[in-house]
């Protein structure tokens, strides 16, 4: 299906979110208005054969049983956001109703096709290194494990193998030009490495020319929170002919700005992008306005026909032709932009992103630019009551 759509009805703090996704689809709103939730059940519907196979896997049991299922997906004490009885919850996938208790049966195991980077990935690295599946409590989702758990098993087979062992730069992994940005935006001159204190192995940055490390607890906050993003982005970009994982449709990224300077925010949306021009159909949730400005110069580029070389001048990539046969690829792309609002509990398309529009929500892109307009405005007044 071209335009598959999800609609969640009296699901914890959605009334109605109604969404048809796009090549690239932004969830924004407040926090605490079920993006996150709702991007959970978008997982567990499209894999719920990997999803149930795993956690019998780590022996978590539910004996069908709804609620305790939901504590165990979503995280401890999230089995109320599933109501029944009048005005119950509803999942309706492509306009057929799907009952949430025929999801949580055991299935036939299937590969899995939506690669989920949470929210919570800056928990992944406890001390340095991914920890295991079995290393978190009841109250962690099920996301955040089984992320975690995918880093790990990556890191002990492949990269971390060896005690020295190159992570970031690589010269076989991501483009040239983005290797040489990430490393002006976020790492700004140093190599992530592993390294071992005592038996432990762990992840360290070393400075080029330079004998010390930095543990994973000195690095800066946006270090921390983007060296598991740069894994998963790893994963999902082999270093082969074969541009993707061929079983991966969809990638859902929780929040990729946070902790970043706008400059490795822009960085991030480059890798993003990349993941759009190999085919991946990508879901976003986001609290920064940086991600709503770049979906709308791409929609402006695209509507008037500009050349794609516009996508690269809007990060002042340099003009590679790696880079022109991405951004060539991403130009014809659609987004979709959906906001969560917090009084009524619905979603709304605000996809036109018209600052000139009579509906608030899309003028003001969700909440997110209304901050940046409304300190406009006062300043405004301030200056013209002075002259």
């Amino acid at each position: 299906m071209n335009n598959p759509r999800l609609q969640l009805r009296n699901v914890g703090q959605i009334v109605d979110a109604d969404i048809e996704f796009g090549d690239l689809t932004v969830l924004v709103g407040p926090q605490a208005t079920g993006k996150s939730i709702f991007l959970q059940f978008l997982r567990l519907l499209l894999d719920r054969g990997y999803v149930i196979d795993e956690m019998g896997t780590h022996g978590l049991v539910w004996n069908k049983d709804v609620g305790h299922f939901l504590d165990i997906y979503l995280g401890e004490g999230m089995r109320d956001v599933w109501r029944t009885g009048d005005n119950g919850s509803a999942i309706i996938h492509n306009g057929v109703p799907i009952e949430l208790s025929t999801l949580i049966r055991k299935q036939k195991k299937k590969k899995e096709s939506l690669f989920f980077i949470p929210a919570q990935r800056v928990l992944t690295l406890g001390r340095g290194w991914p920890r295991p599946f079995s290393d978190y409590g009841a109250s962690d989702p099920f996301s955040v494990r089984d992320f975690s758990e995918k880093i790990r098993l990556l890191m002990e087979t492949g990269w971390g193998r060896s005690e020295g062992g190159e992570i970031f730069p690589q010269t076989r992994r991501l483009k040239n030009e983005l290797r040489k940005i990430l490393d002006q935006t976020v790492f700004h001159g140093f190599g992530l490495r592993v390294d071992t204190y005592g038996s432990q192995k762990r992840l360290v940055l070393k400075a080029k020319g330079s004998d010390s490390t930095l543990p994973f607890m000195v690095w800066s906050a946006g270090q921390r929170e983007f060296v598991p993003l740069l894994m998963g982005f790893y994963w999902l970009l082999p270093p082969t002919k074969v541009s993707r994982r061929q079983d991966v449709e969809w990638v859902v990224i929780e929040e990729p700005e946070a902790g970043l300077h706008p400059n490795a925010i822009s960085a991030v949306l480059l890798l993003i992008l990349d993941l759009l021009s190999r085919g991946y159909r990508v879901c976003l949730s986001t609290h920064s306005p940086h991600v709503l400005d770049v979906v709308w110069a791409l929609k402006v580029i695209r509507e008037h026909q500009a050349p794609s070389i516009k996508i690269l001048e809007l990060f002042n990539a340099r003009k590679t032709d790696p880079m022109k046969e991405m951004a060539d690829a991403v130009i014809g792309k659609i987004a979709r932009v959906y906001y969560f609002d917090q009084k009524t509990g619905r979603t709304h398309d605000i996809s036109g992103l018209d600052p000139g529009s009579k509906e608030a929500s899309e003028a003001g892109w969700g909440g997110l630019s209304e901050f940046s307009g409304h300190v406009a405005d006062v300043v405004a007044k301030v200056v013209n009551a002075r002259g």
